[in-house]
């Protein structure tokens, strides 16, 4: 059992709820081992892909995929190149013109690790990957473009989550509420949102369906950027695997900054409650995406 002091109480296991990050993290290895790249830039790019992880977006990918009958092995594409997108997202975001930080997943960043020259070139490597492995993996064209499409808008979003976050053109009247919704809905719900459709779409779902999971996938990711939030004020550095309190430090908008830390917990708690009633349409084949939110609503890392 866990709790996140906010309401939830829930019991998974998340052996069970990540079962196919193995099989998604050999797809990535077998792939990367067929391109023919410099060794220093092929180990930069190791180093953040295998440096640990949830891999929650790309579980969502198979999960959704699940979810709408169709086979895991038919997701497995999708899921490793969000998985490349989110890396190469993560990498960018530590350099010093950015976040500005030197431990990720508890190691040093990929730009200490190296240097900031190799760290900007294996963020854009990986993100030229990612649509090369869709583009060469995925035999249907069609599906192949739909999937690729839905992977460029969510890696455009994110970009603009970050500009939104970091350079933002704001004025004294607007409501920073709706500016940090804006941010978190671009920045981090957006990669969430692709995850679930991209899985749903390669598991040849209605458009009911599609609808279903796009509605879970937009309240579950902006619950993830809350948490993550609570998580900067209320964990160590050393539960979180990266710098905590940095969000504070640095003067960035927040939902304990605006909301206060309980009222953030409602916040959470009312998120993952309509997550799950968004999942009622689709059934039994939905309950890991249940067990996943119920995670995400209570995760401490």
């Amino acid at each position: 059992m866990a709790t996140n002091d906010g309401g939830l109480l829930q019991a998974f296991d998340l052996g069970s709820i990540f079962a196919p990050a193995r099989a998604i993290e050999d797809y990535m290895d077998q792939f990367l081992d067929t391109r023919p790249l410099p060794e220093n830039l092929r180990a930069a790019i190791r180093y953040s892909l295998f440096g640990g992880g949830k891999r929650l977006r790309p579980i969502l990918v198979v999960r959704a995929c699940e979810a709408v009958g169709g086979p895991a092995e038919d997701a497995y594409p999708a899921a490793s190149a969000v998985e490349m997108i989110h890396c190469f997202s993560l990498v960018h975001d530590d350099l010093p013109a950015m976040d500005d930080d030197d431990l990720r997943r508890g190691r040093p960043t990929l730009h200490k690790q190296t240097n900031e020259v190799m760290a900007i070139l294996a963020g854009d490597a990986m993100m030229a990957l990612a649509f090369e492995l869709i583009t060469s993996r995925i035999g249907d064209p069609q599906l192949s473009s739909h999937i690729a499409r839905e992977l460029s808008i969510a890696a455009n979003d994110m970009i603009s989550g970050q500009v939104y976050d970091t350079l933002p053109q704001s004025s004294a009247e607007e409501d920073p509420l709706e500016r940090l919704g804006m941010i978190h809905r671009h920045k981090t719900a957006a990669l969430i949102r692709a995850a679930c459709r991209m899985g749903a779409i390669c598991g040849g779902c209605s458009v009911s369906q599609l609808d279903a999971l796009t509605r879970y996938a937009e309240f579950v990711g902006l619950m993830f950027q809350v948490v993550d939030d609570l998580l900067d004020v209320t964990a160590t550095t050393e539960q979180l695997g990266k710098t905590a309190g940095k969000d504070a430090a640095q003067a960035k908008l927040t939902y304990p900054g605006l909301l206060g830390i309980e009222q953030s917990r409602e916040e959470v708690d009312r998120l993952y409650r309509e997550a799950i009633a968004a999942l009622q349409p689709l059934g039994p084949r939905a309950q890991p995406l249940h067990d996943l939110s119920d995670y995400m609503a209570v995760r401490d890392r």
